[in-house]
């Protein structure tokens, strides 16, 4: 049946007539014309097809899925697993750390270095070493000003442009340069450290390496929580951790409500008088909304344990990512109380610099830094150590 038509002349509509009697025979059911509209959804099926969350989607499988995670991940937390030899002291595990960041700081000094005399034109290019090691142009302006006051148009060695440069930095980092302590709770039960940053900035090796010290080098009870539930690989590798620090360890499934896992591993860490709680967090930063949210409710549960808890609330940050570093501490300073820093990776980077710009901007403490893969490579963060090493000087 023909349901629309057009005004035609008798020719053209006689000849479509003809085509539409050969494509549909008078036996053929009739043709339902298309029909626009709106769909109007109840508030229920609108939640279940654009809202459900992650939570009540893992509810309603039987089976709970694995996150998918790349080979090189598993490779290279399985060569930070790795059992390596001790090689020198922390001084000289520094040095080397920080061996990318002070060649470039170095062998840039050493090339700007042609004329006796201090002038603008190699304070400029002072000022672009700086700021091409991360250290920012503001504070890198900073150091280059101070450093320039009484030195401007005198004769002036290579060596004493480093010291200079050194004690400049050194006059940054020195407020910020705070050891992490763990201090027993005046009301009982653990010191309770949370631990945050986005993915791949080492958060868990960092809480193994930490939980190491504590436990094999200062005798301290300690217990891992892992609140990063939606990867796998992360409660895997804490399960490592655990067996090597020989601590004990809050585990759930993946997908597992990762407030739940903090308020069982308080509860459990209070009854056996455990001395120390670190609870590993997720970091998927692309979904802030999301991971706020979790931050927040794992705060608020804690909270209700003790409303002093978590007594330390420590960011850990990737150096390789560079300037990247202080939005990441800005969106976490939003989410949560960031008590300190830890900057990892130092040793993979040529961006040494972003600590001084971190320590410049920001004011908060920088409790450890690594600069290697050994446990013994994250020490606490010592200023006028970090300041020499930076820019190449030893001792």
């Amino acid at each position: 049946m023909v349901f629309w038509r057009k005004n035609k002349n008798d020719a053209t509509q006689e000849a479509e007539d003809k085509a539409e009697r050969i494509l549909h025979r008078s036996s053929d059911p009739d043709l339902e014309p298309p029909t626009e509209y709106e769909a109007e959804l109840s508030e229920d099926l609108e939640h279940e097809l654009f809202e459900e969350t992650t939570t009540e989607i893992l509810d309603d499988l039987d089976v709970i899925p694995t996150p998918r995670h790349s080979k090189i991940s598993d490779i290279e937390e399985a060569r930070d697993l790795g059992d390596h030899a001790a090689e020198g002291g922390w001084l000289a595990r520094l040095t080397k750390g920080l061996s990318k960041s002070s060649k470039k700081i170095g062998q840039g000094i050493s090339d700007l270095v042609t004329k006796k005399k201090l002038d603008q034109e190699t304070l400029d290019s002072l000022e672009e070493l700086l700021i091409s090691a991360d250290l920012g142009p503001k504070t890198a302006a900073k150091i280059i000003e101070d450093f320039s006051r009484d030195r401007f148009g005198k004769e002036i060695e290579e060596q004493e442009i480093r010291e200079a440069l050194a004690s400049g930095i050194a006059k940054i980092l020195e407020p910020v340069a705070t050891p992490l302590t763990y201090p027993k709770p005046e009301n009982g039960g653990p010191f309770v450290v949370l631990v945050c940053g986005v993915n791949g900035v080492g958060k868990t090796t960092t809480i193994g390496k930490m939980a190491h010290y504590l436990h094999v080098k200062n005798h301290r009870s300690v217990m891992m929580a892992a609140g990063d539930t939606f990867r796998a690989a992360a409660i895997e590798q804490l399960q490592e951790w655990a067996k090597r620090a020989h601590c004990k360890l809050m585990t759930k499934e993946v997908g597992a409500d990762a407030a739940a896992v903090a308020y069982e591993a308080y509860e459990q860490a209070k009854a056996e008088n455990v001395d120390v709680l670190f609870i590993d967090t997720a970091g998927r930063l692309h979904n802030k909304a999301n991971l706020m949210a979790e931050l927040e409710k794992i705060v608020r549960v804690l909270k209700k344990q003790d409303e002093n808890l978590p007594h330390a609330t420590l960011l850990v940050l990737d150096a390789t990512t560079g300037q990247n570093a202080h939005e990441q501490v800005r969106t976490f300073k939003e989410m949560v109380d960031v008590t300190g820093l830890i900057v990892t990776k130092l040793d993979g980077s040529a961006r040494g610099g972003v600590v001084v710009a971190l320590a410049d901007e920001f004011n908060l403490p920088i409790n450890l830094i690594g600069v290697g893969e050994q446990a013994q490579d994250l020490q606490s963060f010592h200023a006028e150590e970090f300041a020499r090493s930076l820019v190449g000087l030893k001792g």
